[in-house]
């Protein structure tokens, strides 16, 4: 974000220069311009009513009709001068005519008119010098252009880090504030976790009334979620500040997790399948950071799927090589209109009692955007839902490792999920 403040800077100061620039030069070759027509306006008008065909001005030619006689003078003429049609529309009008002749690599402005008494008067100017002054003026712009751009990186620069600064400051203190505070606050929220389930089995072996039991398990799983928040905030913190990824099996992840969440499905009698190629499913990430995603999303996927519920995950290759992690459950689904809305921050759910809100699904699809991947949601009230991990593949080769069967998994409770809402 830091980075991409910067550049935006850079790039919005460097456009305001180079505009400016742009926007000068153009003022000044317009005003060129305009000063030179004016100026040689009035001169070919003054040469054609006081000047001689034999004494022109410089860049000038006059020539003089009278009687059908045209006097030339004793200059050299150019090509294709004078204008005799211009001559003859002039005497039978009586009326000026201005026009422009392109020639010889040059510009003529031509003014023919009546001249005193019943002769014509034809005043030929070029402008070869005055074309020469503007190429040479944009060529100055081109280059005060080009330096411009140059000045307008440099400051660029400068202006961003300077402008940034403060904000990267801050983004640097609130990480660590982040990650002191979820450091702190992790040792006594689990020592709150462990005494409360021990409260709960006492109440249990003590055969307390079923609403002092219930009311200790809600409080113990409070006091998980709180936990399961807190870990967010320190994964969320580090994320960024992690180094380079390393070479990580996706599929060894997967099942580590599955081994973590395998009870609870037991309990809640929900079939958890995995189908995976054989050999590891490499990517480049922060095995750290996968690994708790992971474990949110199977966590997510039998907290919402009821009991006699089915969860099916399938590992695979997409065909252009990235690795896919799809799960499909049969729980309790989504609208499809909350389907993006699912991965905002610290978004609740409706329904449910143990639908919490936190960083689930915004932790994973910040940790899957980090390692270039992309995650997609699909689901239907009371039909379930389907989620879809796409990361990209590491460009490593290795021995493929003996993988167990999907139903030894099966069997076993080591499955893969991703199903969080």
């Amino acid at each position: 974000m830091i980075r991409r403040a910067r550049l935006r800077v850079s790039l919005l100061v460097g456009l305001a220069i180079t505009v400016l620039v742009g926007f000068v030069g153009g003022i000044a070759y317009a005003v060129m311009v305009q000063a030179q027509g004016t100026q040689v306006t009035r001169e070919l008008r003054y040469n054609a009513k006081y000047g001689t065909p034999s004494t022109p001005p410089g860049c000038t030619w006059l020539f003089t009709q009278d009687n059908g006689v045209i006097d030339d003078g004793v200059l050299p003429v150019p090509r294709g001068f004078p204008l005799h049609d211009d001559l003859a529309a002039a005497r039978e009008s009586g009326s000026a005519i201005e026009r422009t002749v392109e020639r010889d690599n040059t510009v003529y402005l031509v003014l023919t008119q009546p001249g005193p008494g019943t002769s014509t008067v034809q005043a030929v100017f070029d402008t070869r010098y005055q074309i020469a002054d503007r190429q040479h003026l944009l060529l100055a712009l081109a280059v005060a252009e080009i330096c411009g751009l140059l000045a307008a990186a440099v400051t660029g620069l400068l202006v961003g880090r300077r402008a940034v600064a403060p904000l990267a400051e801050a983004l640097a203190r609130q990480r660590r504030f982040v990650t002191d505070a979820s450091h702190e606050l992790r040792t006594p929220i689990a020592r709150a976790y462990t005494r409360a389930q021990l409260l709960a089995r006492r109440a249990a072996a003590a055969d307390l009334p079923g609403e002092h039991r219930a009311g200790l398990a809600k409080l113990a799983g409070s006091i998980r979620g709180l936990g399961d928040v807190v870990d967010d905030l320190l994964l969320s913190a580090r994320l960024n500040a992690e180094s380079t990824g390393q070479v990580v099996d996706l599929g060894g992840l997967a099942e580590s997790a599955v081994a973590t969440e395998g009870d609870r499905a037991r309990e809640r009698r929900i079939a958890l399948t995995v189908e995976r190629p054989a050999g590891p499913l490499a990517v480049i990430g922060v095995e750290t950071a996968l690994r708790r995603a992971i474990g949110e999303l199977l966590a997510n996927a039998v907290r919402h799927t009821p009991a006699g519920g089915r969860i099916d995950v399938r590992l695979e290759r997409g065909p252009d090589g990235w690795v896919e992690v799809t799960v499909e459950d049969t729980g309790e689904g989504f609208d499809p209109v909350e389907a993006d809305r699912l991965f905002d921050r610290f978004r609740r759910g409706a329904g449910g009692s143990e639908r919490r809100f936190g960083l689930g699904l915004a932790l994973l699809r910040e940790v899957v955007t980090a390692h270039g991947g992309t995650v997609e949601a699909v689901g239907n009230p009371g039909r379930g839902a389907r989620f879809t991990l796409r990361l990209p593949p590491a460009e490593v080769v290795r021995e493929p490792a003996p993988e167990p069967s999907s139903a030894a998994a099966a069997d076993d409770g080591r499955e893969i999920s991703t199903g969080h809402r």
